[in-house]
């Protein structure tokens, strides 16, 4: 959406621009500037994952704030869904999320919530994005003195309040006593929550990646690999695997046969059981166009509808909030259950499994065979340029000639990355073989257009 911010909030190399300490203070400026509307004493709530570089990001972001005569409530390392929740229990005015994600540990980014919980509108952002950039500096003679500049506090109860949120969310009186589970945290923002929330509920936890450093978020772990936890479950006989990513909002499962649950199959899990109990409203699903074409097959089956939007739980979200329904999510395990919490996040998902699996009796390898993904393959290329795809004519003609192949029984999804300089493949279909070699041929039209 601009030169700042991508689909998520800002990302990039830590200590190199956009994410320098210079731009981070600017923003903090830019964010009190924004919220202070009202009379009241102002105060920004902001968390982190686990990186090295997130002391550097915090601070800067820190002496910005306070710069504007805004209070800074340090969380320190939560889940980017905890932090949401924080800044709308704590009647904070907005909320920080210092984190990358998915990304490796010398990447970092910050990402931001409203008062309410949700994710600042596109509007917003933008307003901030120019301030930043000076296109609007009359902030910068804004310079509060004395007692009117801001403070930093240090909340200790955080990982406390919002463990009880989580819990809140099971119902009552129902434990995991006997379930034996196997839960990844990343080295990230989880590592210390998601523990708890778990084996106070009564699950018999096998623990990996829950020894951060600062620079092993995501490594040889986590959401990224969610093929180490499905070997350990092999190995230890483990009702469930869990994998969380380095901010801890997307959850992947794995059942007890050690097979990968992605996140379309648990919107299918959830949405049959929703549809059952007559609680899916609109007896809608919200996706995106990346969500398997064998997704919307399950749903129609049951006449539920699958409602497509751009990448990204914030459309999602969006949608829900629209009205048209109250769960959505994304393959890459991003569920958002509307019912419960404003944003997308891997521990309260594996939570709705779970109450799921216990009130069935159902094992989950049994609960996720109600969906039968389409093969589909993904293919990401890195670009040096954003053209629109139908305006290269190679490309045009790579992508005419898969639909042609296809004939109504597949789909081509071409996109690029909100966050990295990579242009993305997606084709389904019914044919695994076919399918990989028409997105192969995209890719490397695309590759011989615009790549790197």
């Amino acid at each position: 959406m601009g030169r700042l911010f991508g689909t998520d909030g800002i990302r990039g190399k830590a200590n190199i621009w956009p994410m320098t300490t210079e731009i981070v203070m600017q923003v903090g400026r830019a964010l009190a500037y924004v919220i202070k509307k009202h009379s009241h004493r102002h105060k920004v709530v902001v968390g982190k994952d686990t990186r090295l570089s997130g002391y550097m990001i915090e601070t800067a972001l820190t002496a910005g704030i306070c710069s504007m005569g805004v209070d800074v409530l340090l969380i320190g390392p939560l889940p980017t869904p905890g932090i949401a929740f924080i800044t709308s229990n704590m009647r904070a005015d907005a909320g920080v999320v210092i984190s990358a994600s998915h990304n490796p540990y010398d990447d970092n980014g910050i990402k931001f919530f409203a008062c309410d919980g949700y994710k600042l509108p596109d509007e917003t952002e933008a307003e901030i994005e120019k301030l930043v950039l000076g296109e609007n500096n009359h902030i910068d003679k804004i310079r509060p003195t004395a007692t009117d500049i801001g403070k930093a506090f240090r909340i200790d109860d955080a990982i406390g309040r919002y463990v009880v949120f989580l819990k809140n969310t099971f119902p009552k009186g129902m434990l995991l006593d006997g379930t034996k589970m196997v839960l990844d945290c990343a080295h990230g923002a989880a590592y210390k929550v998601a523990p708890i929330v778990f084996s106070e509920l009564g699950a018999d936890l096998e623990l990996i990646g829950v020894k951060p450093d600062g620079i092993n978020i995501n490594q040889d772990c986590g959401a990224l690999h969610p093929e180490v936890v499905a070997q350990k479950v092999k190995a230890t006989g483990a009702n469930i695997g869990l994998a969380l990513d380095g901010d801890g909002d997307r959850a992947i499962l794995v059942d007890e046969k050690g097979n990968i649950v992605d996140g379309d199959k648990v919107l299918a899990i959830c949405a049959d059981y929703l549809q059952k109990k007559d609680k899916l409203k609109n007896n809608t699903v919200v996706g995106t166009v990346m969500s398997n074409f064998g997704l919307e097959m399950c749903l129609k089956e049951r006449g539920i509808k699958l409602l497509r939007t751009k990448v990204g739980d914030r459309y999602i979200t969006e949608a829900l909030r629209a009205g048209k329904g109250n769960i959505g999510g994304e393959p890459s395990g991003h569920i958002v259950f509307l019912d419960y919490h404003t944003t997308g996040d891997g521990i309260l998902t594996a939570l709705q499994v779970l109450k799921i699996m216990n009130e069935t009796g159902k094992p989950l390898s049994e609960l996720a065979s109600i969906m039968q993904p389409a093969p589909q393959v993904l293919i990401n290329v890195r670009v040096k340029e954003r053209p629109a795809f139908d305006t290269v004519p190679g490309i045009k003609k790579a992508v005419e000639m898969a639909e042609q192949t296809l004939s109504g029984k597949g789909r081509v999804v071409l996109r690029y990355s909100g966050t990295e300089p990579v242009a993305r493949v997606m084709v389904e279909g019914e044919n695994e073989t076919q399918v990989k070699a028409l997105a192969e041929a995209i890719a490397g039209a695309i590759q011989e257009a615009i790549g790197e």
